[in-house]
């Protein structure tokens, strides 16, 4: 593993789930996502981190999500997003072709927060390292809420999050007993049609 991708474990945790990458793929995301990135599906796959904290996941999986979150939106008008990455709890990291790590979407708030990268164009994937190395548990895990659920629900499958049901923007109290096991793609997508997207405060 890489230097970059050996210090996200070291924070983190070390992968787990690891699903191989088929060159289709890596062919298909070529000149639109970062090449550090490429490579490390290469060589590593797509895989959680930290017994499933934060995963590294198949953005043709997650377009779907991205129309639900995005279309119809300012940001759809601004750039072309890929769902790159996630959380256990369904905080989604974006990569724009022309912005990069430019869009963080918590979806059981139904806010987002945006960034300007200082690079552009041909530099673009220089700031891919800066954004991995901005993870962190804290930001992954919701009120502390993490190792409390993996004890009580056991490990996420690469396409598992912990879901509240009823949802927070449903009026649900967003507490461990509201906690389950959910499709991260379907559960996501729920999410979106429930509340527009605000900017988070």
């Amino acid at each position: 593993m890489d230097r970059l991708f050996a210090r996200l474990a070291e924070k983190i945790g070390p992968p787990t789930c690891r699903q191989i990458v088929p060159n289709t793929s890596i062919e298909r995301y070529k000149g639109k996502l970062p090449h550090q990135l490429l490579e490390h599906w290469s060589q590593y796959g797509w895989s959680g981190f930290g017994k499933g904290i934060f995963w590294l996941v198949n953005p043709k999986e997650y377009e779907c999500v991205v129309d639900a979150w995005l279309d119809d939106t300012e940001h759809s008008k601004h750039d072309k997003y890929h769902l790159i990455a996630r959380s256990a709890f369904g905080d989604m990291y974006f990569w724009g072709e022309k912005t990069g790590a430019s869009l963080k979407i918590t979806s059981i708030l139904s806010s987002f927060v945006t960034r300007t990268s200082i690079y552009s164009g041909e530099d673009l994937d220089k700031g891919f390292p800066a954004f991995l190395l901005s993870i962190s548990l804290d930001s992954n895990d919701y009120g502390d809420m993490f190792e409390p659920a993996y004890a009580k629900l056991g490990a996420l499958a690469a396409d598992e999050m912990y879901g509240f049901t009823p949802a927070i923007m449903l009026g649900g109290p967003g507490s461990l007993n509201q906690l389950e096991k959910v499709k991260s793609v379907e559960h996501l997508s729920f999410l979106a049609q429930l509340s527009d997207l605000r900017p988070y405060i």
